[in-house]
């Protein structure tokens, strides 16, 4: 909020909104609250019990910790929950709303929210921390989860220069589309098979969004489940949307290194594009070995390369799938929102 100079809009603006994505509140915090119930009974339950556990707490503290009184909206859709949001306030403010705070943030290492999520059977069971998260790897066996996320200034362009705020990069595309069914089993590739096709329509959505063609991907920021069938799916949607330029695009997978934070994961990744983008420079992939794919993945040391148009791919559970483009500010600032 400093870096975009939002305090010079004045407290309690309403052309400031909030958009964040999240599956859960504090899930921690709800443990102790739902231990303390059963154990000593309801007067020992705090009533921030009654919105600390909530989806949509994160929007709600923001707003009112900022003095917002644009838009405000929540999306659940997991893991590609964070494209989503960053998307719903691109629409937000071509409707008119010149400001979003959006992205997403997610804390769900607790031994409740562990639970629920083990029963995905996606989550590594490796012991060896150096080979638990290996996404596109012969090897993989899962993701690690992780906490945290990543919050941005979303502004409409002529509003930001008036204000003498300098942009960052540009949303320039993004498509969401959902393969219907049961969150599919580590095993079952032929429901990993229906997550490809609507995660390809998806990244050819968002290319035409953008006004773009394949080639003029000049990085990949995937999902990288570290699961082998989904992985292998997701290598499949790349080629069908990019064709022979997905096996020649770098990708990179950064959240191997920081963890699989649900919501919070694919914001992270947008804030890396952006930097990317910014210094012409694309993260490696911590960790990644055996690669078991045809593709230029990220590996070892960052690769200098000048940067364009970057695209940032997610799917979440339950058939939610979504691709965002992000542009430099420099050559990306040429569709006006409409």
């Amino acid at each position: 909020m400093a870096s975009a100079a939002l305090d010079t809009l004045g407290k309690g603006s309403f052309d400031i909104g909030v958009t964040t994505a999240a599956g859960s509140g504090g899930c921690a915090f709800g443990q102790r609250e739902i231990q303390a119930l059963w154990s000593q009974g309801p007067g020992y339950v705090g009533p921030y019990q009654s919105i600390a556990w909530f989806y949509a707490a994160s929007t709600g503290q923001i707003s009112i910790g900022g003095g917002f009184r644009g838009p405000c909206a929540v999306l659940s859709s997991e893991s590609a929950g964070g494209l989503d949001a960053v998307a719903l306030s691109r629409r937000a403010i071509r409707r008119g709303n010149p400001v979003q705070v959006c992205g997403g943030t997610e804390a769900p290492i607790s031994p409740y929210a562990l639970v629920c999520q083990m029963q995905s059977g996606l989550l590594s069971d490796s012991r060896d921390a150096a080979s638990a998260y290996v996404p596109f790897g012969h090897s993989a066996r899962g993701y690690v989860p992780g906490e945290g996320g990543a919050v941005l200034v979303l502004e409409e362009l002529a509003h930001a220069r008036e204000r003498g705020v300098p942009a960052l990069a540009e949303i320039t595309g993004h498509t969401a589309a959902f393969a219907a069914g049961q969150p599919p089993h580590p095993e079952d590739a032929d429901s990993w098979a229906q997550t490809s096709e609507a995660l390809a329509f998806a990244i050819s959505g968002a290319l035409a969004d953008a006004g773009i063609g394949p080639s003029e991907v000049d990085a990949v920021f995937a999902d990288g489940m570290g699961v082998r069938n989904a992985d292998r799916a997701e290598v499949a949607a790349l080629q069908a949307a990019l064709g022979g330029h997905a096996r020649a695009v770098p990708i990179t997978v950064p959240k191997a290194g920081t963890g699989r934070a649900c919501s919070g994961a694919a914001p992270l990744d947008v804030a890396a594009a952006i930097l990317a983008l910014r210094d012409g420079l694309v993260p490696p992939t911590p960790g990644a070995a055996d690669l078991a794919h045809d593709i230029d993945l990220v590996t070892g040391a960052a690769r200098r390369k000048p940067l364009q148009h970057v695209l940032c791919v997610a799917r979440g559970f339950g058939g939610f799938t979504s691709a965002l483009v992000v542009s430099s500010a420099e050559g990306g600032l040429h569709k006006p929102a409409s």
